[in-house]
């Protein structure tokens, strides 16, 4: 079965290099009206031969052009509370898919 094809974004590090990542999942908090995404490092999604993978979660805006996002880091316990959450329930549906 093929590997369905994930959004892919840059992120520029401290030093300005840039860094392709690609984007899991993302999702809007009603409550809030914030949006989140979570990535992982490409050369990371492409390496089937582990099965831990560190993931980097955003608060993300659009800024009104098609593909530019202003990213934000996450700030407080209950944003990783429910990104942890989140990701607990990506994982358990990508179990299912995959059997």
């Amino acid at each position: 079965m093929a590997k369905e094809e994930r959004e892919r974004i840059v992120i520029p590090d401290e030093n300005g290099d840039e860094n392709l990542f690609e984007v899991l999942f993302k999702f809007d908090v009603d409550q809030t009206g914030k949006s989140y995404m979570v990535t992982i490092p490409v050369a990371d999604s492409e390496d089937d031969d582990t099965d831990e993978v560190e993931v980097f979660p955003f608060r993300y805006e659009e800024n009104g052009e098609e593909d530019d996002l202003a990213l934000f880091p996450l700030e407080t316990d209950e944003e990783w509370d429910m990104i942890e959450e989140m990701l607990n329930t990506f994982q358990d549906d990508e179990f299912e898919t995959e059997q």
